[in-house]
């Protein structure tokens, strides 16, 4: 690629253009803009937003991308900072805005919790009737952005560096060649082009298609209204948009309010989801205004009503108006809520920022530009990568009933663990009629259907010993998505031996003659190793942040299995392998995921070797398969990949198998175990064991924000190693000179439960915020992770705000259990050896 890329961005809505100013302040000045619609308005999403920006959000980058959005949009003097009210009118509403004032606060985003009373101080327009708002968050910070504005400035700044904006031009097709985009092809002609970047909004479907990318979103119809002038607003605000009063939401009935001069503006989610085909809508006219836009549909007054019946008892005030003007508008929603953002997984150069709304504009904007210019976001985009999605989750009948229901929740209260009730089942392991027989209790992830606790093993709570029952469960929050079961399975897993179901945990195979070059290129460990070793090792971006950890295990010279996080890390992957063999065609590798056709048993805990040693000859030994080594085996006559790891310390395999024979497999372990008193655990337990031992969990203890020493991963790193992705960055950096570190804190009162996410306190100041919680059942207390500053060590007592109340806690030694075998202590010695 040329030094100075030649970069096309599709669409000129408040993404396009941010992201046009963004490269141009990085020095990128080669840039066309390509928009279907006239520049001056051209009749997306941005074109009709009612420019309410409530920063505050569950994901962290969510969160930052609104703040620093806000910031731009202030530098540009296009955002009215009258703040953000959420109100409470039920006691489960008002409990979530605790839960979400703890959010900001781990996220740098200021707010309180305020009474009734100051709710109707700082919003004199609310009802009177003081049974109905029980408190509310405010957030000075929160306001209205003036978006359709500031498109028109960016344009006019950037045009001043160079970058060219093409209005009323239709996009059609692509060039590629090479497996990479090289242009773009238009009504006018095609456009040359390195880079692509759609940032086409709710079109971006359509333009997935014509290059062969999914793109998983779906239009939605959302309804907004503008009242007539409201007698008790005349002459407080400046005409048309004018507003002083903070932007409103009133969650429990579906609503959002603002000021427009002496009107008031109205959005609406209450309604029946109202799908929309992009494609439908036809071409975009040369003259759009704001009542003739194609992302502005026909307003169907019966579906507002009941909103508007509700508004007029919330705001009293507005029983003395009418409605001067509704309309549907088109916005984009996702299977999960997030936005697309990233590089297509087939094709180079191919770039999208899809589905974000003018909250996320800058932010996201401002991550595809150090993407393009730096190779990495300063932020993690694990909740935002276009890849994020397993392949059943890329088909429209799916993309098309969960994005429908996000529409549906998008204000419901939601818990962290709660699973969505349909489409149900559309991955199942081959042991799932033994689960079911179980007992089961299912959770989702993934398209997965993943056991959280079985409750055949409920008879076991009679016999638990008193040190392994769990405290009760302080509150309801914590105590949903949850067992006591756990705490047997827990039990039997340390003291007994127990069945996980792993196989939803990917697996890809990587094999060729170039396999080891690949692999020793992009992970810290040496895969180098003979056929028959395991490496535990890690993914780096070249900054040095962690892009996943995985297990390497070598089967043979030029074949191995890996256990990885994703559909992120297989495109990564696989992106990797076309570049090498470009660079190398004697140097062929393929990337492939086996996981849909293979099944993963861990069979974990003292008496696994009995176990084991009743349905197979092999020679599973100490000696013979140490930590860290795999080997083919024979069980009961079915052929098996046995690998000798464990996530939480106890002895024992994760066994691998064709999925065929996943159902025999289990049958005939389930079997063998009965004399040893063997179950079947589930992920619950699971999670907890692992926090015991210390093992991480990617995307949740570390993100590419974090580097290995901040982590507490330095075992990961090969020392005699050179030359791998992300090795230079590292240099200087040790543990002893991070300024944060990946802690273990212990609940003090060994009751109290938090969930993850809630921020930590020390000396009175908030100083970070945590990522993983489980109860410790082995230690009989809470644990939770959290990166704090590198001055808080082990024995300081620290604070976690849990729902607006503090939990003292204790930053202490990890791993809390370490077992003869810990799986954690032999990898750091594997590491080494």
């Amino acid at each position: 690629m040329a030094s100075a890329p030649r970069v096309v961005i599709i669409g000129a809505g408040i993404v396009g253009t941010n992201l046009a100013d963004e490269l141009v302040s990085r020095g990128w000045t080669d840039i066309t803009v390509v928009e279907q619609g006239p520049l001056d308005m051209p009749g997306g999403s941005t074109s009709h937003a009612p420019g309410l920006v409530f920063q505050t959000n569950t994901s962290k980058t969510m969160t930052l991308f609104a703040k620093y959005t806000v910031e731009k949009l202030l530098s540009l003097d296009c955002f009215n900072q009258v703040g953000g009210l959420e109100i409470a009118t039920t006691p489960e509403r008002l409990e979530e805005l605790k839960r979400k004032h703890g959010y900001a606060t781990s996220y740098g985003i200021p707010s309180r919790i305020i009474s009734p009373e100051e709710c109707r101080k700082l919003y004199p327009l609310l009802t009177q009737d003081k049974d109905l708002i029980l408190g509310a968050l405010h957030i000075p910070t929160d306001g209205l952005a003036l978006a359709l504005r500031s498109t028109q400035l960016l344009m006019a700044r950037t045009r001043k560096a160079g970058v060219r904006y093409l209005g009323e031009t239709l996009v059609t097709g692509f060039e590629q060649a090479d497996g990479r985009v090289t242009g773009v092809i238009t009504r006018n002609g095609t456009i040359p082009a390195d880079i692509v970047v759609s940032c086409a909004g709710f079109w971006g479907v359509e333009v997935g298609k014509m290059v062969g990318v999914s793109v998983p979103l779906l239009p939605m119809a959302h309804q907004y209204v503008k009242t007539t002038p409201v007698p008790a607003q005349k002459g407080k605000n400046e005409p048309l948009i004018g507003a002083q009063l903070p932007i409103l939401r009133y969650q429990d009935q579906d609503l959002y309010y603002r000021e427009l001069g002496e009107q008031y503006g109205i959005g609406s989610y209450r309604h029946r989801p109202m799908p929309v085909v992009a494609a439908s809508l036809g071409e975009t006219p040369s003259r759009v205004n704001d009542q003739n836009m194609p992302s502005r549909l026909k307003f169907t007054r019966e579906d507002f009503e009941p909103a508007w019946k509700l508004s007029q008892e919330l705001l009293p005030a507005l029983k003395d108006v009418q409605i001067a003007d509704g309309f549907n508008g088109i916005l984009s929603f996702t299977p999960d809520g997030g936005p697309l953002v990233g590089q297509a997984p087939g094709l180079d150069n191919f770039f999208v920022a899809e589905a974000v709304w003018v909250t996320h504009s800058a932010g996201v904007a401002r991550a595809v530009a150090e993407i393009l210019t730096t190779g990495r976001s300063k932020l993690d985009l694990a909740d935002c990568e276009l890849t994020r999605f397993e392949e059943v989750q890329l088909t429209p009948s799916y993309v098309n009933e969960t994005s429908a229901q996000n529409f549906v929740e998008v204000y419901d209260i939601l818990h962290p663990l709660q699973p969505r009730e349909s489409p149900r089942n559309l991955r199942v392991s081959p042991f799932y009629i033994r689960q079911c027989e179980l007992g089961a209790s299912f959770l989702e992830a993934g398209g997965w259907e993943r056991p959280h606790w079985y409750e055949a093993n409920s008879k076991l709570l009679r016999h638990l010993p008193a040190k392994w029952r769990p405290a009760e469960r302080p509150d309801a929050w914590s105590a949903r998505y949850y067992s006591p079961i756990s705490a047997a399975e827990a039990w039997k897993t340390r003291t007994g031996v127990a069945l996980y179901d792993v196989t939803p945990l990917r697996r890809l195979e990587v094999s060729g003659p170039g396999a080891v070059d690949l692999l020793q290129r992009l992970t810290t460990g040496n895969v180098s190793k003979r056929p028959g070793n395991i490496t535990f090792t890690l993914l780096l971006n070249e900054h040095g942040g962690i892009r996943s950890d995985v297990f390497v295990a070598r089967l043979r010279d030029d074949l191995f299995q890996l256990g990885v996080n994703g559909p992120v890390d297989t495109a990564y992957l696989n992106r990797e392998a076309r570049k090498q063999m470009k660079v190398s065609p004697d140097r062929k590798v393929e990337v492939r995921d086996v996981t849909g056709g293979t099944c993963a048993i861990g069979l974990w805990g003292p008496h696994a070797k009995e176990v084991m040693s009743s349905v197979s000859t092999d020679d599973l030994s100490d000696k013979a398969l140490p930590n860290l080594h795999v080997k083919d085996a024979i069980i009961a006559g079915i052929p098996v990949t046995v690998l000798r790891m464990s996530y939480f310390g106890e002895q024992g395999w994760e066994i691998r198998a064709s999925s065929e024979n996943g159902l025999r497999l289990w049958d005939a372990l389930w079997q063998a175990g009965q004399s040893h008193g063997i179950i079947a655990a589930g992920r619950s337990t699971f999670n907890a064991l692992r926090l015991e031992t210390g093992f991480r969990s990617w995307g949740v203890d570390m993100t590419t924000e974090h580097d290995p020493y901040e982590a507490g991963l330095e075992f990961a790193l090969d020392t005699s190693k050179t030359g791998y992705v992300g090795q230079a960055a590292l240099k200087g950096r040790s543990s002893t000179t991070v300024s944060r570190k990946l802690r273990c804190l212990t609940i003090n009162d060994g009751a109290s439960m938090v969930l993850g996410k809630e921020p930590v306190y020390f000396d009175g100041r908030a100083v970070g915020y945590v990522t993983s919680a489980a109860y410790g059942y082995t230690i009989g207390r809470p644990i939770a992770y959290a990166y704090l500053p590198s001055a808080v060590v082990e024995g300081n007592a620290v604070e976690i705000e849990y729902f607006g109340r503090r939990i003292p806690a204790t930053v202490t030694a990890e791993p809390i259990y370490d077992p003869e075998m810990s799986a954690l202590r032999l990898s750091r010695r594997e590491s080494k050896l």
